[in-house]
């Protein structure tokens, strides 16, 4: 998947909007290493947007997690 960026996005405001939290901005901007030094982006620059896994809830026992 990708993201195409508007003038003005952040790293934290792109991983918002991409995964509703700013908590995997580190997964998004290591699968963009050309773009790192990047802090306020211009419009159209196509970034690549890495899957990540759903959490584990590891309060649960083993045979009740998905």
């Amino acid at each position: 998947m990708t993201y195409t960026t508007i003038q003005g996005d952040m790293w934290d405001s792109i991983a918002h909007k991409v995964y509703g939290s700013e908590s995997n901005m580190v997964q998004l901007m290591q699968a963009n290493p050309q773009h790192t030094t990047t802090t306020v982006f211009s419009a159209g620059v196509v970034l690549t947007v890495p899957s990540i896994p759903e959490p584990v809830d590891s309060s649960l026992p083993p045979w009740k997690r998905v």
